[in-house]
């Protein structure tokens, strides 16, 4: 009930049940030390240290040169204040550092570890380390560190035709493909020398060419008898028509329902994919990673070898001219709401088309996960005092209140934009590009190895071959090694090398309604060629 009544009255204005006894036995040790403790504090004069990390905690500068604090951590103060009466001054350490520097001036826990301020302002990680330095209080928050990129122009699943498979899938296409050809040509050479019969082996570049024909869904001319060939063939066939109809269906799916994915998902793919990431200089993250303790120690190596950075920053607007040459920004995440929220709204001001307006995305895991909370000197008792209050704002929502008040309240710029037109763009294509580009340079390639080796192949003929072959032109010529399955040409149908016997008037027949002549071949075949149907043009 205790809890209730301090949420409904904001812990502000209603005093807790020990501050007016029904009776001095109700009043407990610990409350009448509670008591002694506020009234200590009572008209004091606080010095309270803070620094620039928005929306948490800021620093404003007036023109008469006196410095307030801002942001959720001074909104806790206030309320602090009015209840227990007492008054405060900020103090901004010489650098804007969490911890560290060459003295205690320079960071937050160096002016608490040193007690030149009462307390710190500032949403502070309850490190263990920290806590050797400092003493916390009740935990306000548990933040998490995100990871803010540049959103990228398409998704990391790739796009166009590669997209369907995944790279090693397509490493095994190609194997297969590559395979498959010395197999046929070896199987079928086999056969050939232990099966006498008249199915010969199948050399490289006809097995090449089915293969080829066959993923791409052609036909071939080679047509096996034997049935180990057929089999070789049907098991190829059976291979394309599976593997073309799941292309086609991840194809279509990838064009039309595919998700937006990133090449970034958690701290491990910073150091995988060396990508250059940022973070605040004297931070919280820059403790961690050079802490040979915490599990991000590794990502020091990137450190060393400058794929990592940590930047002395005041604003977080500082950030985003690094994040959009590449980088990866490592803070809180209420912090990169916040950027992202901002520039969206600039970009919303200037009229850039809404498609446009997320320029920056997040990375689905977070990097760190951290409590936070005030810190005190080692010394003072002023934690003892403020916790039961920190408790009351903790537990009835208003911390998380605070820090969300100026943000949307759907999701700020999500991974997967939900776009409902997916029109097919150039990198879509790009691929099919490629192939034309290719096959081109690779027909150029062939050509020009074709044309040299016929060059160097070539016999020069001399003058008496050329002299013979004079005599030669007006002798007939002889087709005897011409396939007779396809239309003969007209000079060896009725012209002076004729290979047809005919005389000055040829028999005719008419056979189903057609007119044919009857001629006869040099050896004794008799064969009938069209007089007037539209096929005796194939001889005119």
């Amino acid at each position: 009930m205790e809890n209730i009544i301090s949420s409904i009255c904001n812990d502000t204005f209603c005093e807790a049940i020990y501050d007016n006894p029904l009776s001095d036995s109700l009043v407990s040790k610990k409350q009448l030390y509670l008591q002694e403790l506020a009234r200590e504090i009572n008209g004091k004069h606080l010095k309270i240290a803070t620094f620039d990390n928005h929306p948490s905690s800021w620093v404003e500068r007036h023109d008469n040169g006196t410095i307030s604090g801002g942001g959720v951590a001074f909104m806790i103060v206030e309320v602090l204040r009015e209840r227990f009466n007492f008054t405060y001054e900020v103090v901004v350490p010489e650098k804007n550092f969490e911890i560290g520097g060459s003295k205690p001036e320079d960071s937050i826990i160096g002016l608490v570890n040193s007690s030149a301020v009462d307390m710190a302002a500032v949403f502070l990680p309850a490190l263990v380390k920290y806590g050797h330095k400092v003493t916390f209080s009740h935990h306000l928050d548990e933040a998490n560190w995100a990871m803010m990129l540049k959103r990228p122009s398409e998704s990391a699943t790739g796009s166009g035709l590669l997209a369907p498979f995944d790279s090693f899938v397509w490493y095994l296409i190609l194997a297969a493909v590559i395979s498959y050809v010395p197999c046929i040509t070896l199987i079928t050479h086999l056969r050939s020398k232990l099966v006498r019969d008249q199915e010969k082996r199948i050399p490289l570049s006809p097995s090449f060419w089915f293969v080829y024909a066959a993923f791409i869904k052609q036909g071939t001319s080679l047509a096996p008898e034997a049935n180990t060939t057929r089999i070789l063939f049907a098991t190829w066939w059976l291979f394309i028509i599976l593997l073309s109809s799941f292309y086609t269906a991840n194809l279509t799916a990838f064009l039309t329902l595919s998700k937006f994915t990133l090449e970034i998902r958690n701290a491990d793919d910073l150091y995988k994919k060396n990508y250059r990431w940022i973070a605040k200089e004297g931070g919280s993250v820059q403790f961690i990673i050079n802490d040979p303790e915490e599990n991000q120690y590794y990502l020091s190596k990137m450190v060393a070898n400058g794929r990592g950075e940590f930047k002395p920053v005041y604003a977080h607007y500082e950030f985003l001219p690094l994040v959009l040459k590449g980088a990866v920004l490592i803070k809180e995440q209420t912090a990169i709401d916040h950027i992202m929220y901002g520039d969206y709204l600039q970009k919303t001001k200037q009229g850039i088309d809404e498609s446009n307006r997320c320029t920056y995305v997040v990375a689905p895991e977070v990097f760190i996960k951290l409590p936070r909370a005030f810190a005190f000197p080692k010394t003072s008792r002023l934690h003892e005092l403020f916790n039961p209050i920190f408790t009351y704002l903790l537990q009835a929502g208003i911390i998380d209140y605070l820090q969300t008040k100026d943000l949307p309240g759907t999701k700020m710029c999500p991974l997967d934009l939900q776009s409902k037109d997916r029109k097919l763009r150039n990198t879509d294509l790009l691929m099919t590009y490629m192939i034309m580009v290719g096959g081109l340079a690779v027909a150029a390639i062939v050509f020009i190895v074709e044309l040299s080796l016929r060059r160097c192949t070539r016999v020069q003929q001399t003058t008496k071959d050329v002299r013979s072959n004079k005599r030669r032109k007006n002798k007939k010529i002889r087709f005897k090694n011409y396939d007779e399955s396809r239309p003969p040409p007209y000079d060896s149908l009725f012209g002076l090398n004729s290979r047809y016997k005919t005389s000055d008037t040829p028999n005719k027949k008419i056979i189903n309604g057609r007119e044919y002549y009857e001629v006869v071949t040099p050896h004794g075949d008799k064969r009938f060629v069209p007089v007037r149907a539209p096929s005796a043009f194939l001889y005119q």
